[in-house]
Formats: C-alpha cells, sequence, structure tokens
C-alpha cells in the first residue's frame, strides 16, 4: 500500500526530497563555484588582442580610431582611473498609471596624465545610474593634448590651443595660461580639468550654463578637440603603419577557429 501511494504521488515515494533533481543539485546557482566571476573573458577582436599583448598602448587605439566596446580594455591601460560623479538629477515621465520617476547620473573619469571620459547613465535607482554612467565613461574615454604658454620647459601645463566645445546654449571655451596660474574655472569644470590633468587654464563661458549637464558635456568636448587642431609641430609626415588587426589578423583568425 506504501508503495502505491508513492507511485500516485500522495507520499514521499523512493526518489528522496526535493524537485527531483537527483544528483544535480539544488537550487538556482548550485554547482557552479568552479567558475570566476572576475576573471576578463574578451568578446571582441580588440580585447583579445590587449588580453594577449599584442596591443600594449591605449594611444594605438586611439590612432587607428578603433572603437572601444568593453570597458575592461580601458581598466587594464588605466588601473589609476578616478570617477566623480559630477550630478544626479530625477526625470519624469508621464504614463498611462502616473508619473514615472528616474535617476540620471553624470558620472567623470580620469587619471589626471591626459585621458578623460564622461557618461551619463538613466536608471530607476541611484546605485544602478552610477555604475552604468561608470562604464559607460570608460568607453568614452579620449586622449588630452596638453600644452605650454609661451617657453616650452618642464611639463605640459595647460591647453596648447584655444579650442570650444558646445552642447545644447551652452558654449565653452579653454585658453591657454602662463604657469602657476590655476584653473579659473567654476568647480565642475576644475574638477573635470583637473582630471584631464591640465594645471593651468582660463575658461569662457555663454548660454545657459546652469544646465550642468550641458555645461560638462560642452567642456568634455573641448577637452576632445585639443588633438583635432593641427598645429606646426605636427605637421611633419608620418609614415601609417598597419593597424592592430591588419598586423595580427593570422592571430585573429586562428583564435576564432578554436
Amino acid at each position: 500500500m506504501s508503495d502505491e501511494r508513492g507511485r500516485g504521488g500522495f507520499g514521499r515515494g523512493g526518489r528522496g526530497r526535493g524537485r527531483g533533481r537527483g544528483d544535480r543539485g539544488r537550487g538556482r546557482g548550485r554547482g557552479r563555484g568552479d567558475r570566476d566571476e572576475n576573471v576578463w573573458v574578451p568578446v571582441t577582436k580588440l580585447g583579445r588582442l590587449v588580453k594577449d599583448g599584442k596591443v600594449d598602448r591605449l594611444e594605438d587605439i586611439f590612432l587607428f580610431s578603433i572603437p572601444v566596446k568593453e570597458a575592461q580594455i580601458i581598466d587594464h591601460f588605466l588601473p589609476t582611473l578616478q570617477d566623480e560623479v559630477m550630478k544626479i538629477m530625477p526625470v519624469q515621465k508621464q504614463s498611462s498609471a502616473g508619473q514615472r520617476t528616474r535617476f540620471k547620473a553624470f558620472v567623470a573619469i580620469g587619471d589626471g596624465k591626459g585621458h578623460v571620459g564622461l557618461g551619463v547613465k538613466c536608471s530607476s535607482e541611484v546605485a544602478n545610474a552610477i555604475r552604468g554612467a561608470i562604464t559607460i565613461a570608460k568607453l568614452n574615454v579620449v586622449p588630452v593634448r596638453r600644452g605650454y604658454w609661451g617657453r616650452a620647459s618642464g611639463m605640459p601645463h595647460t591647453v596648447p590651443v584655444k579650442v570650444t566645445g558646445k552642447c545644447g546654449s551652452v558654449r565653452v571655451r579653454l585658453i591657454p595660461a602662463p604657469r602657476g596660474t590655476g584653473l579659473v574655472a567654476s568647480p565642475a569644470g576644475r574638477k573635470l580639468l583637473t582630471m584631464a590633468g591640465v594645471d593651468d587654464c582660463y575658461t569662457s563661458s555663454r548660454g545657459h550654463t546652469r544646465t550642468m549637464g550641458n555645461f560638462i558635456k560642452a567642456l568634455f568636448f573641448a577637452l576632445g578637440n585639443t588633438y583635432g587642431y593641427l598645429s606646426p609641430e605636427l605637421w611633419p609626415e608620418y609614415k601609417l603603419l598597419p593597424s592592430p588587426f591588419q598586423e595580427h589578423t593570422d592571430w585573429l583568425s586562428k583564435e576564432g577557429k578554436q
């Protein structure tokens, strides 16, 4: 009789407790202890080249304008990046059920040595918005060219030329300054310039600069434009080398077949 009850599903049966998974483990996530979540497994060609050491400088990526799709590539080359939350603002959207409130985060990152990035992310939670903005900022890292005011001695300390960036109604102009001037800018602009590694600079802005998002975007675009100006020291002709994808095409095709 007990055997009949077990087969009918009213008793415990002969398969033990649980949900009938046998020796495969119970619950979600069991049996995965051999995997390390912190190990980077690249999913792009550039990521594979960087992890294997075929590309050993971030400047090679910028030289050939290769898009960076993995934040771990930036972590590999710039381990000393500092991040700063520039602004967190609530944004609302009208839906049929009422108002939907989310949070928009602006995060700037930089190493103080000529690299700066800016990320914007919107999420229902502040922590998720900041985390996502940091990842986007890493993907948006750009090189900042620095130069001298007057005599070219010592380390570069200011922007090499007058540059302008714009976003919305805001226009931000960066003007080279003598050594020792410091950063003549707003508190938010001073943070971004410090992360970029600029020590002395005058700034001039116009438009609705109270809109913090547009202001720091315009300043970020101005910093990115420093390499878009061809000054006389960049006039000599340079031989263009093959891109990392062309140079290591055999290795990439071999790795892809494995």
